[in-house]
């Protein structure tokens, strides 16, 4: 059979992904009237935004300065300091509500459609990127970017179908793509399942960037004890939590844990799992959660003896059972060796010492991270060292920008994450239409 001749477009920048960041950075680009093609190898765009916020889409966090914010980002977050300052929350709130979305600011800053949709923040987008004439490929799949002069000259395209099936004459449905600048915005390796499967690593790699090693972020811990199985959906609003490696002792913070079948999870424990991570290696590395932070050790010891002494006669899971859910407070009783049906007075000393040790130090052994499946985010990616922090622009390729997840950044739940994405690809889009120097046809 003759094989057609491979299809080839220009335009003057064709941006590859379309998630939050690539929709941005093709609608910012696109605003002067340059032509831009957005590549995205789903047959739909925002594929990993419309599970963000359980799917209500938490677009931003309005409750900090764009200092406090670049604080919350550790410390790649000073990267973001200039293209924050043109595209911080502020900025984003002003964009969305100018496309028709109504907003709202919920408890902790997060910021949120009023319809709570992410399904209409993704129609928006979409319709700007209608209105600016953005050409939009679906379901193509980039598979090798072709360098000149140190530039990307052009990147070969293959409908996504024959990836799936690999005995297609591939070579009827290759496709060129010329531009004068390229904007990556690929993602990372978190949710894999919605394409997000970090492609643009292996490119970056191959035209000379350097990659910071990825692992999953965002994302619950599997513990070694099984027992936590039996506390399977039990939720405490307000626990201390400790990283405890070698026998130091590093205070986590305070908030919401959740007990699961397979360890522990909660927007407190997904927060601090970026550092559990970066502490887990040969040596043991527990958890030891304080369930009743408001009082000290002394002061529950004194309470604990008081109502003991009172309520002799009660039941002590019952009485347990005050402070934590009934099954937590079993739990904490046959932790400590305490028969269920035992009354208060028999309590000893001693058992009464266990008791109070396990609630202010509930010592659970760390297995591992959950991995990309079950991550929000992904932790490294191309070093920041090699883009400048104004532009998004790479060092080493001179007509190639980068946004999103890709970039070795990234925040804690409550919108910092999307707004990463939005600034950066606010950056590159200008950018790529500002820095520009049209392609030789």
């Amino acid at each position: 059979m003759q094989t057609a001749k491979i299809k080839t477009e220009h335009f003057d920048i064709a941006v590859i992904g379309g998630g939050a960041a690539g929709m941005l950075a093709a609608i910012c680009a696109s605003e002067g009237g340059k032509k831009v093609a957005l590549i995205e190898k789903n047959n739909s765009l925002g594929k990993k935004l419309l599970l963000t916020g359980n799917g209500r889409c938490n677009l931003t966090q309005a409750n900090f300065s764009k200092s406090d914010f670049i604080g919350k980002l550790g410390k790649n977050g000073r990267f973001l300091f200039s293209a924050l300052a043109a595209f911080g929350p502020h900025e984003t709130m002003d964009f969305f509500e100018d496309l028709g979305i109504r907003l709202k600011t919920e408890k902790d800053g997060r910021v949120f459609p009023a319809s709570n949709k992410a399904r209409d923040v993704l129609d928006v987008l979409e319709k700007a990127l209608k209105r600016n004439k953005v050409k939009i490929m679906l379901g193509r799949n980039v598979i090798g970017l072709e360098m000149k002069d140190g530039k990307i000259d052009y990147i070969n395209v293959v409908e996504t179908q024959l990836i799936a099936s690999p005995h297609c004459n591939a070579s009827l449905r290759k496709e060129k793509i010329q531009a004068a600048n390229f904007i990556l915005s690929t993602g990372g390796k978190s949710y894999p399942a919605t394409g997000s499967t970090g492609d643009g690593y292996s490119w970056l790699a191959a035209i000379g960037h350097t990659l910071v090693s990825t692992a999953p972020a965002l994302v619950p811990v599997r513990t070694k004890e099984t027992w936590v199985k039996d506390l399977q959906g039990i939720s405490l609003a307000d626990a201390g939590i400790y990283l405890v490696r070698n026998n130091r002792r590093i205070n986590l913070g305070i908030g919401e844990i959740i007990f699961t079948h397979f360890g522990i999870s909660g927007p407190a424990i997904i927060n601090a799992s970026k550092f559990i991570g970066e502490h887990l290696g040969d040596d043991k590395v527990f958890l030891e959660l304080d369930l009743l932070p408001a009082l000290d050790i002394s002061e529950l010891e004194k309470k604990f003896k008081t109502d003991l002494d009172r309520h002799k006669k009660k039941d002590l899971k019952n009485y347990l059972g005050e402070y934590f859910p009934q099954k937590l407070a079993e739990k904490i009783m046959e932790l400590a060796g305490i028969e269920k049906d035992r009354k208060i007075h028999s309590v000893t000393r001693a058992e009464r010492t266990d008791l109070i040790r396990l609630m202010k130090n509930l010592r659970l052994t760390v297995a591992s991270l959950l991995d990309f499946n079950q991550a929000m985010v992904t932790r490294g990616g191309a070093s920041l060292k090699e883009v400048d922090p104004q532009t998004m622009r790479s060092k080493i390729v001179k007509n190639l920008f980068l946004a999103g997840e890709v970039l070795d950044l990234d925040g804690p739940t409550g919108g910092y994450n999307l707004q990463i994405a939005w600034t950066t690809g606010h950056a590159s889009g200008q950018s790529a239409a500002e820095n520009f120097d049209k392609h030789p046809e």
